[in-house]
């Protein structure tokens, strides 16, 4: 059992992102500073400090790191400056465990979100730059069986369904359009997204659910760190 306890978020961190919403700017957040500290940035630390003791049973090559900036809590103000939507905050708040190796939120990685109507648990690589992309396809085609393992995989499928991922409209250049995973190859993200019912968040149990998530997902997270050659 981890030393850290973590007894559920609170209910105002979903009002408060309900609240965000309807009053997306600058002078309402402002005003709210000291309640968005309370209900998100606090208990989120506390979730970040307690997964963490979690993830070295895992692995010891993803990061739980409790900084409000730079470390496993995404930054609350959205970046405008090529979006036409110019609100300047986030409507969820989530959390990335990254590889040791990433620095980005492309690389590989357990992720948390939580939003109004909207909480799930992932873990897998979101958008990775094409010389990782095609390290991953490659080692697809290569190595179908091992790819056959993770897709039939019995509790990856039982949490998650299936792998997501936007996909290109053909196969990628180079690849063959008949390969049995030319649906998988098509993919620009490899992704497992587990849905979860917004309340359980207030409960202790969440972190239990977020482990057993973790775990279920750790095929898919073997499979793409070997493809580009890093360690689980």
């Amino acid at each position: 059992m981890s030393d850290t306890v973590f007894s559920g978020f609170p209910k105002d961190l979903l009002l408060f992102l309900d609240d965000l919403s309807k009053n997306n700017n600058r002078e309402w957040f402002n005003a709210n500073k000291d309640r968005y500290k309370e209900s998100i940035v606090s208990p989120m630390t506390s979730f970040i400090n307690a997964m963490g003791e979690r993830l070295d049973k895992i692995s010891g090559n993803f990061i739980a790191d409790p900084r409000t900036n730079g470390g496993s809590m995404f930054r609350i103000y959205r970046d405008v400056r090529f979006s036409k939507n110019k609100s300047p905050y986030k409507e969820n708040v989530g959390c990335q465990f990254r590889h040791v190796a990433g620095k980005t939120a492309h690389a590989p990685g357990f992720y948390v979100h939580l939003q109004p109507g909207k909480v799930f648990i992932g873990g897998g690589v979101w958008a990775p730059p094409n010389p990782v992309l095609d390290k991953i396809r490659t080692a697809i085609v290569e190595q179908p069986g091992r790819w056959a393992k993770v897709v039939n995989d019995e509790n990856l499928i039982k949490t998650f369904g299936q792998i997501e991922g936007d996909q290109l409209k053909r196969a990628p250049r180079g690849y063959d359009a008949e390969h049995i995973y030319i649906e998988d190859l098509k993919r620009k993200s490899f992704f497992l997204s587990h849905t979860v019912e917004p309340s359980h968040i207030f409960k202790s149990e969440f972190i239990d659910e977020t482990e057993k998530a973790f775990i279920d997902a750790i095929p898919l997270m073997i499979f793409v760190n070997s493809a580009i050659g890093q360690p689980f």
